[in-house]
């Protein structure tokens, strides 16, 4: 069984790999069980979402000198 250290380390690397079927099973055990470590992998989805979507935004560029900042 994961600890949450192991597992929201294979949390952090499945945004960048794909997890082989033992670590994606023994993940989801510990993510059933444990509500700290399935929040965590709910924020990282939100962030990679939000990163997306910031990154697909067109360059605005900076303000101009006259307007307040927002």
């Amino acid at each position: 069984m994961l600890n949450c250290e192991q597992a929201t380390r294979l949390l952090s690397e499945q945004e960048d790999r794909a997890l082989g079927v033992g670590e994606r099973t023994r993940l989801r055990m510990h993510t059933w069980m444990c509500i700290s470590c399935r929040n965590f992998g709910g924020q990282l989805g939100f962030i990679r979402r939000a990163v997306t979507g910031f990154a697909s935004r067109p360059d605005e560029g900076p303000p101009e000198r006259d307007e307040p900042p927002v």
